[in-house]
């Protein structure tokens, strides 16, 4: 049995409290997001917010009315909604103007000299995430009573609306003491640490904090997560593998995965994931503005998926794939403004999701994949724009990693240029739109052309492969997972295979019978 691991960490409530984690970064389950409105659904959605807190304020002590009063205060601050509406004349959309405008209220407040005032920055946080939840229909959901909170930091209100009765305590991987949870905590007596630093545990593990002592321990055998080294480009899709072609080539075979739902069938000891399609996690733009929300997404697999490698693909939105509260956008079809189009045409989606996967790559082997990439400028912008929130991250001190950024390789014309894409880290066939394009098919009618468009697409996977110059190249569309395409991809120099899961063991015991060069094996 492993043993209780001890880290050290600030006081910032006395006593001694010991319960199952909760763990705050975890992606709950919730409805369907419904989608948002312009102004007017904002101001519901803020006085659907203040209700909920006048709510809390009820009955509360002199020091918890006036955290709330201060929060209702911010709400009903013109400012705040001038500076909104002038972001939506702007175009912008309802949620990502009310995003933009508390992140920069937050980012002024987390940049003060007094710790007093960056401890308050969590107070913003709080009501920016209440309103959002109202905006969605999805508010923020209470804990188990007699849990141990554990998170980066918390929010007052959900402190507030917590009945600490039957005990629990809170651990904080970041926080103040100075903070309005450390006052409440130590107001109502609830043990709480902060500044533990970021650690591994399990919803129900055993945790205990010591807020005499300032430390945590783990009984569970948890872990310190320290920030990991820069992971070289070419290490993005390689990883150890016992399936091997009949002449002994080696063969890495992942798995697609579509639906958080599936993260759980994940097994890290038979297959990473080379492709997770993140715009059937975030269905609404709602959920594109809940940073949080895709965190705990992205951190879920790669932590499922242990030191096995994990590709997640950037929003693919547009033409089949809608995303509810973008409808008005015009070009929104097949060959318009989707995928990386979309996100470059729509900063404000993208940066939102790379912030929320540069704090997830410190909890696996991240890659980050562009959809429809056709011009080498777009990986350039894109690449910009991740170190441009990079940068913001660090001056918060978030814990974040610059991942690998590849593409999608499902644009004729981007395949006929492989060699162009000199700053792309590693390329990835998606024969579904490649053959799409390729034959002038419709999406509905793709099923009847594939088989006829299949040897024009093989042959420029081909030429394409030779283009890529050595780096790490894989497949993910529907061409993987059919056994008969097999002896033309692997003659085509393709050594990583993506898949469905349930195409996975038929894949395997084809890849067994072949050649490297997609010959059958002899006896076969």
């Amino acid at each position: 049995m492993a043993e209780p691991l001890r880290l050290k960490a600030k006081s910032a409530s006395p006593g001694i409290a010991s319960g199952p984690a909760f763990l705050a970064e975890r992606p709950d389950a919730v409805p369907a997001s419904r989608a948002v409105g312009g102004y007017s659904a904002l101001e519901k959605a803020i006085d659907i917010s203040i209700g909920e807190l006048e709510r809390l304020a009820e009955g509360a002590d002199a020091e918890s009315r006036d955290i709330i009063d201060f929060q209702i205060e911010v709400l009903r601050d013109p400012t705040i909604a001038e500076a909104t509406g002038a972001r939506m004349e702007a175009d912008e959309n309802v949620v990502f103007a009310w995003v933009a405008t508390l992140d920069a209220y937050i980012g002024e407040l987390e940049a003060a000299d007094e710790e007093q005032m960056r401890a308050r920055a969590v107070d913003i946080l709080d009501i920016k995430n209440r309103v959002l939840g109202a905006l969605a229909g999805t508010p923020i959901a209470d804990f188990p009573p007699g849990s141990v909170f554990v998170g980066k930091d918390m929010e007052p209100s959900r402190f507030l609306a917590h009945d600490w009765s039957k005990g629990g305590g809170i651990a904080l991987f970041a926080g103040s003491t100075a903070g309005h949870v450390a006052l409440l905590a130590r107001a109502k007596s609830v043990p709480m640490v902060v500044g533990t630093g970021r650690f591994s545990a399990a919803d129900g593990d055993r945790v205990r904090v010591d807020g005499d002592a300032g430390a945590v321990v783990l009984q569970a055998g948890g872990m310190l997560i320290p920030a990991p080294a820069q992971m070289p480009a070419g290490d993005t899709q390689t990883g150890s593998s016992e399936l091997r072609t009949a002449d002994g080539v080696p063969i890495q075979l992942s798995i697609n995965i579509n639906d958080p739902a599936e993260i759980d069938a994940l097994d890290p000891a038979t297959a990473g994931v080379g492709l997770m399609r993140s715009e059937f996690s975030v269905t609404s733009i709602a959920d594109a503005a809940n940073e949080e929300r895709q965190l705990a997404i992205y951190r879920r697999v790669l932590e499922q998926a242990g030191d096995r490698p994990v590709i997640i693909r950037m929003l693919d939105i547009g033409g089949d794939k809608p995303l509810a509260g973008l409808e008005d956008l015009p070009a929104l079809s097949a060959s318009g403004l989707r995928g990386i189009r979309l996100l470059l045409a729509r900063p404000e989606i993208a940066r939102v999701q790379a912030r929320a996967l540069l704090r997830a790559a410190v909890f696996g082997r991240l890659s980050v994949m562009l959809p429809m990439v056709t011009f080498p400028d777009e990986i350039d912008r894109m690449r910009e724009l991740f170190r441009e929130e990079a940068e913001k991250l660090g001056r918060r001190a978030v814990l974040h990693r610059m991942p690998p950024i590849g593409m999608m390789v499902e644009v004729p014309a981007a395949a006929l240029m492989l060699d162009a894409f000199g700053s792309a880290a590693f390329f990835s066939f998606g024969t579904n739109d490649l053959t799409q394009y390729l034959a002038a098919s419709a999406r509905d009618d793709i099923d009847a052309d594939a088989s006829k468009a299949a040897p024009a697409v093989l042959r420029l996977i081909t030429q394409a492969v030779k283009l890529a110059a050595g780096k790490p190249t894989s497949i993910c569309g529907d061409m993987a997972g059919n056994p008969g395409y097999l002896p033309g991809l692997l003659a085509a120099g393709l050594r990583h295979f993506s898949v469905a899961p349930a195409r996975r063991p038929a894949i395997r015991s084809a890849i067994i019978g072949l050649n490297a060069d997609g010959t059958r094996a002899a006896g076969e």
